[in-house]
């Protein structure tokens, strides 16, 4: 039999929890991910997504990136309170990025976005891609804000749970430094950041700390959203090719 496998896959499983006085601890929701890293250091991350606070919201998305870890295509299927809102399809070429869509609200829509520079983060709302962003930030710079003009988004919604949609926006990212923070998934040499801002969201998004692991995979490994969110997220689970971790969990 002749066989073949040469990407490494990492599988693991995000636990979403409440801070809300009251509330403490109580499990909201969950995330399921595959993250596939090719030969030629392409990255592939599958994450099934699952929001139970009503109205709830399922999200299934496919996202690729290249070897510098800049964005190629992402799928995206949606649905609100048990009901389909979109799927749609992206794709990212150095001048310009473009959307595929079918959605409850607006129907099929073909967007074309130009582009000034290639883009060099998308945010389709899966947690574990949330720390991907950090990758971006010069830490040669110490402790501090840094900014980028643009990022794209699948989603103006802090949960979501609209269109699929391009949307454009910028980001502030702080980076706080380095931790040693213990997860479900074991203990972790981690990097703090934080996102302060995110210029052209309709919104104010409330503060986001992030903890990824200390290495170049910016594996995600918690996070904590402030303000009226008041919700946590912590990698539960955790298999395969793993990087950087110190301890198994329980």
């Amino acid at each position: 039999m002749d066989l073949q496998r040469d990407h490494a896959a990492l599988r693991g499983r995000i636990e979403y929890t409440s801070a809300r006085e009251g509330y403490e601890g109580v499990e909201r929701g969950r995330e399921y991910f595959v993250i596939n890293t090719h030969s030629d250091g392409r990255r592939t991350v599958n994450a099934h997504c699952e929001i139970d606070q009503r109205p709830s919201v399922m999200r299934d998305i496919v996202y690729a990136v290249d070897e510098h870890w800049m964005p190629l295509d992402c799928f995206v299927r949606i649905s609100v309170g048990d009901r389909f809102m979109g799927s749609g399809w992206f794709r990212f070429a150095p001048d310009f990025a473009e959307c595929e869509t079918w959605t409850a609200l607006e129907g099929r829509v073909s967007q074309r976005m130009p582009l000034q520079a290639p883009l060099r983060t998308f945010q389709n709302h899966a947690i574990v891609c949330d720390s991907w962003h950090f990758r971006l930030y010069d830490r040669s710079q110490g402790p501090g804000v840094q900014s980028l003009d643009q990022v794209l988004l699948s989603s103006p919604d802090h949960r979501g749970a609209t269109g699929p949609l391009l949307f454009s926006i910028g980001m502030g990212m702080e980076y706080v430094g380095e931790e040693t923070i213990t997860v479900g998934a074991g203990e972790f040499d981690a990097l703090h950041f934080r996102f302060v801002s995110a210029p052209g969201l309709p919104q104010e998004h409330p503060p986001y700390d992030v903890w990824c692991s200390h290495d170049e995979h910016f594996l995600f490994l918690r996070a904590e959203a402030g303000g009226y969110m008041q919700n946590i997220y912590e990698l539960a689970d955790l298999e395969g090719e793993v990087p950087a971790r110190r301890s198994a969990g329980g």
